[in-house]
């Protein structure tokens, strides 16, 4: 096994090997031999949803007979938030012939692709599979490849009616990499919506987490309200626009659960385990042999709720409303 890039290497164990796959043989529970599965596991920063993705992933193997450490070797690999990174991890899990890989956000699933056609790649975390150039279409995806979205079509929508409807703000700060198409993608839907609703965007963007505090300050007096799409730099940093937007009394919006609990006052999300999970049910269908690639369609996430933290509420200046409970759920530590 190659020394791992960065520090980011964390070697498990293994799957049910199909016919034609390589890997050293193991003794099943029912004293079958088998092949170990080796699957190469690319993601993209450390935060808690893209880490609770791969957890999900995980699980959902384990529960379909892959269970690590007696027939599948993952090899986990993180690209620490650096694109270079990406490209090395996929390129190695090549040479290194892995039977899948699980693509976690969309440099890392862009990555994958481009290092081979042949590989099955299974990603999540990924806002606009097409757009992204991943698939030809969701029900379609074509290729070696297919997944699962974190872009649910109602999950913006309902935070930015929230922001301007009931918090009431017209200027709306967004804080994203200019190098994460996800967030290109989000920040024009954004964009429409805050014009639909009455309220204008003002864009802070940044390239790397050394530089999200000095956006976010950058945002003081002159937004009403700070909106965080699901960008993995900047989300990596939260807690540098957190700090800002509690010392500022600037309500804090995000794209997703995760980050909310960390200290924003809502979001309209879903929890990023279960699009992990769904991507390894997916992935057990491929490596048992039931289903080809090409054969599963891109899926949204199942569930969709606006949450809201009383307690970052409070620290940034926001009055909680019950009547809010109606129709979000309130999130307590």
């Amino acid at each position: 096994m190659r020394k791992p890039v960065k520090a980011i290497s964390l070697v498990l164990a293994g799957v049910i090997m199909l016919a034609g796959c390589g890997g050293k043989e193991v003794t099943s529970e029912n004293g079958k031999k088998e092949k170990m599965v080796s699957v190469g596991i690319t993601q993209f920063a450390t935060h808690p949803s893209l880490d609770a993705a791969t957890k999900g992933f995980k699980e959902a193997m384990a529960e379909k007979g892959f269970k690590e450490g007696k027939n599948v070797d993952y090899d986990f690999q993180n690209a620490q938030g650096d694109q270079n990174n990406t490209s090395t991890i996929a390129n190695n899990f090549v040479g290194d012939k892995v039977d899948l890989i699980f693509a976690n956000a969309t440099p890392s699933a862009t990555a994958a692709l481009n290092a081979t056609k042949n590989i099955p790649i299974i990603f999540t975390s990924v806002t606009d599979p097409v757009g992204s150039g991943l698939v030809e279409s969701l029900d379609k995806p074509g290729g070696n490849i297919t997944g699962t979205t974190d872009n649910h079509p109602d999950a913006t929508k309902k935070t930015i009616e929230f922001i301007t409807e009931e918090i009431g703000a017209k200027k709306i700060g967004v804080i994203y990499n200019t190098g994460e198409q996800n967030s290109e993608v989000q920040l024009k839907e954004v964009k429409k919506l805050a014009e639909a609703n009455g309220a204008k965007v003002t864009e802070a963007s940044i390239s790397t987490t050394a530089e999200v505090k000095q956006a976010a300050e950058s945002l003081v007096g002159r937004v009403d309200a700070i909106y965080i799409p699901t960008d993995n730099t900047v989300v990596s940093a939260l807690e540098s626009v957190i700090s800002v937007a509690n010392n500022k009394k600037i309500p804090l919006f995000v794209g997703e659960l995760d980050s909310m609990k960390r200290g924003a006052v809502a979001a309209s999300g879903f929890d990023y385990y279960d699009i992990g999970y769904q991507s390894g049910l997916m992935a057990a269908e491929i490596l048992s042999g039931k289903k080809k690639v090409s054969e599963l369609p891109v899926e949204l996430p199942v569930s969709l709720t606006l949450t809201i933290n009383k307690k970052a509420a409070e620290a940034q200046g926001v009055e909680v409303k019950e009547e809010w409970g109606k129709e979000a759920k309130f999130f307590e530590e």
